[in-house]
């Protein structure tokens, strides 16, 4: 079953900052791909550093690798918000997961916000996985 993940109206989802480590890929609706490195994720979406934008309202395949396993998802395009250092920093937000992907995504940021709370160090995401 697929999940839409909604935004709260009052309350924004919580964020994980994850800085160049983690690497996403993405295809576009024409079939191209291209790699982006995840800055932040949450369970409704997240910001992507692109080497260039892509179009604002476009729908893409998000695919990237988390502690509990691999999420992938559909995702829409939102504006850039500002150049970043070879590139463009660009945000997506989550149209549809399927229910698996949603788990693996709640269960790895649930994981990290716990660590985080006991003060702890901890990584997220650790590894590449292509579409």
């Amino acid at each position: 079953m697929t999940h839409f993940p909604q935004p709260h109206s009052s309350r924004r989802a919580a964020r994980v900052q994850l800085g160049d480590s983690v690497l996403a890929a993405i295809r576009l609706e024409d079939g191209r791909r291209t790699k982006a490195k995840l800055q932040t994720i949450s369970a409704t979406g997240g910001l992507l550093h692109l080497p260039a934008s892509l179009g604002q309202g476009d729908f893409v395949e998000v695919a990237f690798q988390t502690q509990s396993g691999p999420v992938h998802g559909m995702a829409e395009l939102l504006s850039p918000t500002k150049k970043a250092s070879g590139g463009v920093l660009q945000p997506f937000r989550f149209v549809a997961l399927e229910d698996d992907d949603h788990r693996r995504l709640r269960t790895s940021l649930d994981h990290v916000t716990d660590q985080n709370v006991l003060g702890l160090k901890s990584a997220l995401l650790n590894v590449t996985r292509t579409i």
